[in-house]
C-alpha cells in the first residue's frame, strides 16, 4: 500500500475536488498556469501509514456480489453496434464503483493518473521555459519567471503579454494551449513574441527541464517573505535553510506565502512548523473518531520568536492549512487574506493486481485545537481580497497589509 500525503508513504496534507484543482494557484489569479506544465495546483493527497487500522488480509473484505455486472457486460456485448474495449469497460466499472462511495478524495486512477498524481507533487513539470502564467487584461502574460530558468535567462520579464509562439497568434486562444504550445521536449527551441510596454520583442528559447524548487525567499522592505508553493520531500530541509538565510539578515518580521499551496506531505508540513513550535503536537489524526496518529514537531524553532503573518486564500489547502492552523493555535501568527480550502482528510494509495490503482480516504486530521477543516477551511484575522484588478495592476493588498502588520 502506497499512503497518499503522497509519496513513498509519508502523511501528506491536500487535496481538493477536480473541479478545484484547475486555476487555484493564487485565488486572485484568474487562471494560472506554471509553463513547465501546471495549469494549476493538483490535488495532494496525505501519504503516511496508519497503523492498526489497516490491513490486505482477504479475511478483512467481504465478497461483493458482481454477477449483475457480468449479466450487463453479456447483453452489451450480444447487442451492442460498434467495438468494445473491455480494458477500458473494466477501468469504468471500477470507477464508477468507487465514485458510489460518495467521497470526493476516494477515486479510482489509472497508472499513469497515479504517476501524473506523484509527479506534481513532486514537482515534476517535465519541460518548458520557467515561467508562470496567467491572462491579463485578455491576453496570456508571464506573471512571475523562475529563477534560474531558461526564461530568465533568456530576458523575459514579469509583465510579458505572449503575442505570438512559433510564429502562430496566440491572442485569442485558451490559456491552456498556449501552455501547450510552449511546453515540448527537453534540448528543442521555441520562438515567443511578446509586447513589452508598446514594444514586441522576439526570443528563441531552449527548452529545459523546469528547476522549481519548492521553497524561495527575500527580503522587501527589511521583511523576510518566505514562498512554499507545495509540500514536497525537500521542503521541510529547503525551508530551514532559507529561514537561516532571512534571520542572519536581521530582518525585521516574516511573511509565510501559502497562497495557491495546495499540500503534499504531511511530514513537511510538520517540518516547516518546526521552525517556529518546539515538541508541540501539530495534528493529529483519528479514524472512526479515535486517534490514531499525532505529530509533534521537533529540532531547533530558529523563528519562535520572528513576528510572523501567514498569507492564505481559497487555493490554500490541506498540508498548508495544518501549517497555518498550528502556527494560529501557538499564537505564533497572525492570517491574512481569504478563507482556505478546507480539506482535512487523509488518503492513501493501494496498488491492484490488475494495473490499477485506488485512492481510499482513510482517516481524518485535526488541528491542536481539535478541529477538522473539511468543508470550512481556516478564516483569516485580516480578511484581504486579491482582485484581478490588484493583479492587472500589479499591486499585491494581501502582501501589504501584511507588511503593514509587521512594521507596526
Amino acid at each position: 500500500m502506497k499512503q497518499l500525503d503522497k509519496k513513498n508513504n509519508k502523511p501528506e496534507a491536500n487535496n481538493r475536488k477536480k473541479p478545484l484543482n484547475k486555476g487555484l494557484l493564487f485565488a486572485g489569479f484568474c487562471l494560472v498556469a506554471l509553463v513547465s506544465f501546471i495549469a494549476g495546483t493538483r490535488q495532494y493527497e496525505i501519504q503516511s501509514y496508519i497503523h492498526g487500522i489497516l490491513s490486505t488480509s482477504n479475511s478483512r473484505y467481504d465478497h461483493l456480489n458482481v454477477s449483475s455486472i457480468q449479466e450487463t457486460y453479456n447483453v452489451l456485448k450480444a447487442n451492442f453496434d460498434g467495438k468494445l474495449d473491455t480494458q477500458k469497460l473494466i477501468e469504468g466499472a471500477n470507477r464508477g464503483l468507487v465514485e458510489a462511495a460518495g467521497d470526493d478524495f476516494t477515486t479510482y486512477l489509472t497508472t499513469q493518473q497515479a504517476k501524473e498524481l506523484e509527479d506534481d507533487l513532486n514537482g515534476e513539470y517535465g519541460s518548458g521555459i520557467g515561467a508562470q502564467i496567467a491572462t491579463r487584461n485578455n491576453l496570456p502574460t508571464i506573471v512571475r519567471v523562475l529563477p534560474n530558468n531558461a526564461a530568465q535567462r533568456a530576458g523575459l520579464q514579469n509583465g510579458d503579454q505572449i503575442i505570438q509562439i512559433n510564429d502562430e497568434d496566440v491572442t485569442k486562444l485558451p490559456l491552456d494551449q498556449v501552455v501547450a504550445k510552449i511546453l515540448g521536449e527537453a534540448g528543442t527551441t521555441v520562438k515567443i513574441e511578446i509586447m513589452r510596454e508598446g514594444n514586441r520583442k522576439q526570443f528563441s528559447i531552449k527548452r529545459e527541464k523546469i528547476d522549481n524548487p519548492s521553497v524561495y525567499s527575500q527580503v522587501q522592505d527589511g521583511i523576510g517573505i518566505l514562498t512554499i508553493s507545495r509540500f514536497d520531500n525537500e521542503t521541510g530541509v529547503l525551508a530551514r535553510a532559507e529561514a537561516k538565510k532571512l534571520v542572519s539578515k536581521h530582518i525585521k518580521g516574516l511573511i509565510l506565502d501559502l497562497r495557491g499551496d495546495g499540500g503534499g506531505y504531511l511530514t513537511g508540513a510538520v517540518d516547516v512548523a518546526s521552525l517556529w513550535l518546539d515538541d508541540k503536537v501539530v495534528v493529529t489524526q483519528r479514524h472512526n473518531g479515535k486517534v490514531v496518529e499525532t505529530h509533534k514537531s521537533k529540532g531547533d524553532p530558529i523563528l519562535k520568536n520572528t513576528k510572523t503573518v501567514i498569507l492564505v486564500d481559497q487555493g490554500t489547502a490541506s498540508a498548508s492549512e495544518i501549517l497555518a492552523g498550528a502556527l494560529r493555535y501557538y499564537d505564533k501568527a497572525s492570517l491574512v487574506g481569504e478563507t482556505t480550502y478546507g480539506k482535512g482528510s487523509v488518503q492513501g494509495v493501494f496498488d491492484l493486481s490488475y494495473g490499477g490503482k485506488l485512492k481510499v480516504t482513510l482517516a481524518h486530521w485535526y488541528t491542536p485545537a481539535g478541529v477538522n477543516l473539511s468543508g470550512n477551511g481556516l478564516k483569516p484575522d485580516s480578511v484581504v481580497k486579491l482582485s484581478p484588478a490588484d493583479l492587472n495592476k500589479g499591486i499585491d493588498p494581501q502582501l501589504n497589509t501584511a507588511k503593514d502588520i509587521l512594521l507596526k
